[in-house]
């Protein structure tokens, strides 16, 4: 019975598409004490492309979930009568929900979100101490070549140098022969990008990397170079080229609330001049 009616129901809302509105008793499709389902709630969900069988399981499980919402809503509300407080966090809700939507446009109308490379320079010098290392960054190359690998040797003498010579044979030999080749020479990575990629044995991965700037390990199929040019630890300063975004991003959210800041000053000026404000003194 339920499975017919909802096929007639898919045919209505199929054929509803073809001809113009009725009026609501005849667009509606559930009710449920005092709550109703319109023919339009139901087309305006129903995903474009389905098959006529998905279509019919969509519209079922729609009908039941809103019917199911509805009646644990009026079992919830009936069994907590003081609501009060529900009432107050939504009213709060709303007005956080508006404010917010309000500033997005302000922001969006009038704040521009250029930001000069100087500037964030500028901001990043003023505040090195925003801009600490969590993890161990480095700049380096990474290879893993396997055991059966040709030039070998060639291989440690090239990864421990960074002239565009030895890059050039790195990379060539690297096309044919590694299974990874990671060049990062020019930019900061996470030290636990490579070094969860090598068989290291030791606990302290920071220390060992720190006196070891060209680690050389292999085990049983595959030798691991990795040559560390730079590195920064945990508890040092980033460095700009790593913290660039960040920077830019807390710039512009400060921004953001200086200007937001500005525009609640005007406006409570604005109203003290309107004598808009009215203070009960008591005393």
């Amino acid at each position: 019975m339920r499975a017919t009616f909802v096929l007639l129901l898919l045919m209505l809302l199929i054929s509803s598409c073809k001809n113009e509105r009725k009026n609501w008793a005849d667009n509606l499709l559930v009710e449920v004490e005092g709550n109703f389902l319109y023919k339009e709630e139901l087309e305006s969900a129903l995903p474009r492309g389905l098959s006529a069988e998905d279509s019919l399981q969509f519209v079922e499980k729609y009908i039941r979930s809103w019917v199911e919402n509805l009646l644990f809503f009026d079992k919830a509300e009936s069994n907590i009568p003081d609501t009060k407080e529900v009432e107050t966090l939504v009213e709060n809700y709303r007005k956080a929900l508006i404010v917010h939507s309000y500033q997005q446009a302000l922001i969006n109308q009038r704040l521009s979100s250029t930001v000069s490379e100087q500037e964030v320079i500028d901001f990043y010098e003023a505040n090195k101490d925003m801009f600490i290392v969590d993890r161990p960054l480095i700049k380096g190359v990474y290879l893993k070549v396997p055991l059966t690998a040709p030039q070998i040797n060639n291989v440690r003498r090239w990864y421990k140098t960074e002239t565009h010579e030895a890059i050039e044979h790195l990379e060539k030999y690297s096309f044919q022969y590694a299974v990874t080749y990671d060049y990062f020479y020019d930019k900061w990575i996470q030290m636990s990008d490579v070094s969860g990629k090598m068989p290291l044995k030791t606990e302290n991965v920071e220390s060992f990397i720190d006196k070891n700037r060209n680690v050389e390990l292999k085990d049983t199929a595959f030798y691991y170079f990795l040559n560390v040019t730079e590195l920064r630890k945990a508890g040092e300063h980033k460095p700009f080229d790593f913290a660039r975004l960040e920077a830019k991003e807390m710039l512009l959210n400060l921004r953001k609330v200086d200007f937001i800041k500005d525009i609640k000053e005007e406006l409570y000026q604005e109203a003290v001049k309107r004598n808009k404000i009215i203070y009960n003194d008591k005393e």
